[in-house]
C-alpha cells in the first residue's frame, strides 16, 4: 500500500450467490384454468432441485429474432415420485413466453436458473395475508395447499370476473375472497389497496406477502406499513408492469 493511500473503509455491496444453471426437459403440456397452460419439466439431475413454495425460476424464454428472454416465472409444484416440476403459464397476448407454453412439444430443452425469491411462508408468523391478481395465482395456490393444518391465513385475489376464479385446496384455516374488476382491464388500481385499507389486523405477529402488478403492489407496501407492520414483516414483489414484457421488480421501498 503507498504511504499515503487509505485503506477503503466502504462496506461493499453484498453479493447474491449466483442461481443454478438447468436443462430442463419438457415432459407433457396442457390446459388447466383459468385461462393457463401448464408445462411439466424435468432434468436428470431434478433429484437436486430444492425450493420452497411461492419461489420462482428464471427461464430463458425464445424470442422471435432467435435470441432468449429472461422471465421468471413461480413453480407450481413439485412430484418428486415422477421426478418433475411444474410451471403454469397466464394466456394473456401473444408475448413470448405463453407463445411459446402454447406451442412447446414434449422433448423440448429449456435452460433455467433457481430457484430464487422471497415471497415464501414465515413459520414464526401467528397470521398471514396473501394479495394478488391472476398472474399470481399459482403461487398462491401452491403456499395455500403446502401450509401446515390449521394456520392462520387470509388470501384475496383479484380477477376480472367469476371465470377467473378457481377451487383452492388447503389444509390451513384460510379465509379466500376474490375481488372482481368487474371489466376494468388489468393494471394500476385501488382495488386491492381498498381492501388492505379495510381488512382488519388479527392479533399477534402477522407476515404480509404482496406480489402482482407492481405499482398496486407498492401501494398496499406503503398502507400496511402506516397501519403499523414493520417492513421485515412484508414480502413484495412485482410480477408485471403495464407496457412491459418480462421483467420483475422487488419492491423493498
Amino acid at each position: 500500500m503507498a504511504a499515503d493511500s487509505k485503506p477503503d473503509t466502504h462496506e461493499k455491496p453484498r453479493q447474491r450467490p449466483p442461481l443454478r444453471s438447468w436443462n430442463l426437459h419438457v415432459v407433457d403440456s396442457f390446459d388447466v384454468p383459468p385461462g393457463m397452460r401448464r408445462v411439466v419439466l424435468t432434468a436428470d439431475d431434478i433429484h437436486e432441485f430444492d425450493y420452497k413454495p411461492g419461489q420462482a425460476i428464471v427461464m430463458m424464454i425464445p424470442l422471435p429474432d432467435g435470441g432468449t428472454g429472461r422471465r421468471d416465472y413461480t413453480i407450481r409444484s413439485q412430484d418428486r415420485i415422477q421426478g418433475t416440476i411444474s410451471v403454469d403459464f397466464l394466456l394473456h397476448g401473444d408475448t413470448p413466453a405463453p407463445t411459446w407454453a402454447r406451442r412447446v412439444a414434449r422433448g423440448d430443452i429449456i435452460k433455467v436458473r433457481g430457484p430464487r425469491g422471497g415471497t415464501v411462508l414465515r413459520p414464526d408468523a401467528d397470521w398471514h395475508l396473501l394479495t394478488g391478481d391472476e398472474t399470481c395465482i399459482p403461487a398462491i395456490a401452491h403456499i395455500l395447499e403446502t401450509m401446515p393444518a390449521g394456520t392462520k391465513a387470509f388470501v384475496f385475489i383479484e380477477t376480472s370476473d367469476r371465470n377467473g376464479e378457481i377451487a383452492l385446496e388447503t389444509k390451513a384455516d384460510a379465509s379466500v375472497r376474490w375481488m372482481h374488476r368487474n371489466g376494468a382491464p388489468a393494471g394500476p388500481s385501488g382495488l386491492m389497496n381498498g381492501v388492505i385499507q379495510d381488512f382488519v389486523l388479527p392479533p399477534g405477529k402477522g407476515h404480509a406477502y404482496l406480489i402482482g402488478e407492481t405499482s398496486n403492489v407498492r401501494r398496499q407496501r406503503h398502507t400496511l406499513i402506516a397501519r403499523g407492520l414493520t417492513r421485515d414483516q412484508i414480502s413484495s414483489e412485482g410480477y408485471w408492469r403495464p407496457g412491459r414484457i418480462g421483467g420483475h421488480d422487488h419492491v423493498d421501498d
